[in-house]
């Protein structure tokens, strides 16, 4: 197991300027360097559309800046699309296209970033703008079995409270195979199972024999329209919306989305709040992992381990709900801070509970890396390589898993992460079994940092007022138990929401996913899957 600290070496300043100065010599007046805001620390607009592909290529292979995502915008006489790319040591950086109204055209980016790829598919779903140059349009959030192209649900004016026209099944409908090859078949898995995956999501898996040749995810079937329904809702409307349709990473899509709703009002959550939420977080991310490590142990069908692994999840299921008053820990994550408040008994019943977990964890690590039967499910087995990593920007534990090291907490440090010392496991191998020691690495590291959590705890407020600042919009992140964690919040003149945007990691991460299933054997899927940890439910919003 490889680490690197926290903290970023050298100086983010001069990152930037250096980066600042590269885009100007190369692109010249094409690209505009803006000031800072909106939670970015630089903005690019663009002045030609023709300079976007080569710029996100110049960002993201010359430069090393980690994809994001993308947000859309619907103005009443423009669009606005955000692509955020972030300079590790530096912040977030918003490359910045603002097109009339009346463009439905624009080039895509995906063979110079291909993580762009669901993001474009995405938009041209949900707003209709035409990605020009992408390989595979359509018939994605709205599947075209159900859905008629043209519906456009972002759009403002399409209305929520009116039945979607042309809804009604097409008969002759049938999926996209991509192998031709004379024998050939695929093989449907979902959406609805009897067991282990409790989400539903359909895989593609085509084959000419023993060994699935190409994996294709297909998921949206329970598409909530979060982001719809929270147009025109208050901040403490859509914060529920926020943080529940995710629930085992609850805490972190709050903390996300309160951040950017802190930064519209610039305000900032008082010491006591920032130490407290870093604790919950990693008190969220313990468990998570527990329950993560209980499922790989059940692809396996090792009984007693996972059994073992479940037993310590719900023991810290049922700590987070004594300490909190909540298992999943809604409620807690307000704009402003927090909306409780914790003693010092209660902080020390805790560090009974996680050092317990920790030391439970542990034993079971050991157990799992000298059984023989386990390892050879694992090692060798779901591989995904650095390069393959890379390019297909793998975030969180399924990343670290594969030598990217990008973690937020160390990257782009919040909520006073800079302050902490503490480890960020990564490994080099980019298998199942890596992606395991990733999870019990990262178990320890999330004590570690709740007991420096709670030895920073000193009086004072939990939470301060958020006034004013709108009309304003800002980015807000978080490194979710699965990673990176990125919301978009806009309020009108009103502080109504007018645009919210997640990008969740198991959105990132569902992309590359087929990079690990292909080229293994069709009885070493569902270990693969189990490894990779994705929820459907983060995409489903």
């Amino acid at each position: 197991m490889a680490a690197y600290t926290s903290h970023v070496e050298g100086d983010g300043r001069t990152g930037l300027s250096d980066l600042t100065a590269a885009v100007g010599e190369r692109f010249g007046s094409a690209v505009s360097p803006m000031p800072a805001g909106h939670g970015y620390v630089l903005t690019l607009s663009l002045a030609q559309l023709s300079s976007l592909p080569s710029l996100c290529r110049f960002l993201f292979l010359d430069r090393g800046c980690q994809f994001g995502g993308m947000i859309a915008e619907e103005h009443s006489s423009q669009w606005q699309l955000h692509y955020a790319f972030l300079l590790p040591g530096s912040g977030w950086i918003d490359v910045l296209l603002s097109l009339p109204i009346e463009t439905t055209t624009v080039p895509s980016i995906v063979a110079e970033v291909n993580a762009a790829d669901w993001h474009e598919r995405e938009v041209e779903d949900m707003f209709g703008i035409h990605f020009e140059g992408h390989p595979r349009l359509g018939d994605f959030i709205l599947h075209d079995q159900i859905w008629c192209e043209g519906i456009e649900p972002m759009r403002k004016k399409f209305s929520a409270t009116e039945p979607a026209p042309g809804r009604q099944l097409d008969l002759e409908w049938k999926p996209q195979l991509i192998v031709a090859d004379p024998g050939s078949f695929a093989m449907p898995v979902g959406p609805v199972y009897e067991g282990g995956l409790g989400e539903s999501v359909h895989f593609l898996l085509e084959t000419v024999g023993e060994d699935v040749i190409r994996a294709l995810p297909r998921l949206f079937y329970n598409y909530r329209a979060v982001e719809k329904i929270a147009e025109g809702r208050s901040v403490s409307d859509v914060l529920l919306l926020a943080e529940r349709f995710a629930a085992t990473s609850a805490f972190a899509h709050s903390l996300a989305f309160c951040q950017a709703v802190e930064t519209i009002h610039s305000v900032e959550a008082p010491a006591r709040a920032a130490h407290l939420r870093i604790l919950i977080g990693e008190l969220e991310r313990l468990r998570h992992h527990a329950g993560a490590i209980a499922a790989i142990c059940e692809s396996t069908a090792l009984a007693v381990s996972t059994a073992h692994a479940a037993i310590i999840e719900e023991e810290l299921l049922r700590a987070s709900c004594v300490f909190t008053g909540h298992r999943y820990l809604f409620g807690l994550n307000v704009p402003g801070g927090l909306s409780s408040d914790f003693d010092a008994e209660q902080c020390r019943k805790l560090l009974v509970s996680v050092d317990k977990a920790e030391k439970d964890l542990r034993i079971l690590e050991n157990r799992l890396r000298y059984s023989s039967s386990f390892l050879d499910r694992l090692e060798d087995v779901g591989v995904v390589d650095g390069k393959s990593a890379r390019y297909l920007n793998l975030v969180g534990p399924i990343g670290r898993a594969s030598a990217q090291h990008c973690d937020l907490r160390g990257a782009c440090p919040y909520s006073g992460y800079e302050g902490y010392v503490f480890d960020i496991p990564y490994e080099t191998e980019g298998d199942g079994f890596a992606r395991l020691r990733v999870l019990f690495a990262e178990a320890t590291q999330s004590v570690k940092l709740i007991h420096q959590a709670i030895d920073a705890l000193e009086p004072g407020a939990i939470c301060v007022p958020c006034e004013g600042g709108y009309p304003g919009a800002a980015l807000g992140w978080a490194e979710a138990p699965r990673g990176a964690a990125l919301h978009w919040v806009s309020l009108d003149e009103k502080g109504l929401v007018e645009r919210y945007h997640a990008i969740t990691p198991s959105f990132s991460n569902w992309h590359g996913f087929h990079e690990a299933a292909e080229d293994f054997a069709f009885q070493d899927f569902p270990i693969i899957l189990a490894t990779f940890g994705l929820s459907a439910t983060e995409c489903d919003r």
